[in-house]
């Protein structure tokens, strides 16, 4: 499990359009990484809407958003189209990054039990070293405990 003060591990993903991204695109800006468990689900909609709905305002105090799932690219495109977000969308469809992080873990729903992705969010900062890790995400109000406000 990472804690705060790890350095945040590097990783080198597929955005929505199929181009690489690394961690290391970012240095010297914050980031916030956030897995989610499926596009287009209500909570991951909630959620992302209220990302996007406060962009302008992450970006004025210096964060990149990235959003990250097993989702495939197409998929990606699809939920950011229909939901018009402005930032990327990782395909994590080979789970190196959801195990890098540590967010593919057991669940529980309904009596079941299965694996799957909890819904994590990593702030991490200029240098790469994890600042916050929320583990229970309000969907509603992301933006706010990302800004502890």
């Amino acid at each position: 499990m990472l804690v705060i003060g790890d350095k945040a591990p590097s990783f080198v993903c597929k955005d929505q359009n199929g181009k690489e991204i690394s961690l290391t695109d970012f240095s010297g800006k914050k980031v916030i990484l956030y897995f989610y468990p499926k596009d287009s689900t209500p909570g991951c909609t909630m959620q992302a809407c209220n990302l996007r709905d406060n962009h302008e305002l992450l970006q004025k105090k210096g964060y990149v958003v990235l959003g990250a799932s097993i989702d495939t690219e197409k998929r990606h495109q699809n939920f950011i189209t229909k939901n018009d977000l402005p930032f990327k969308l990782l395909s994590d469809v080979d789970m190196s990054l959801v195990n890098q992080y540590g967010v593919w873990r057991e669940k529980k729903n309904y009596g079941k039990t299965y694996m799957g992705i909890v819904r994590t969010t990593f702030v991490i900062d200029e240098k790469g070293t994890i600042t916050d890790i929320i583990e229970k995400v309000k969907t509603k109000e992301h933006t706010n405990q990302i800004l502890k406000a």
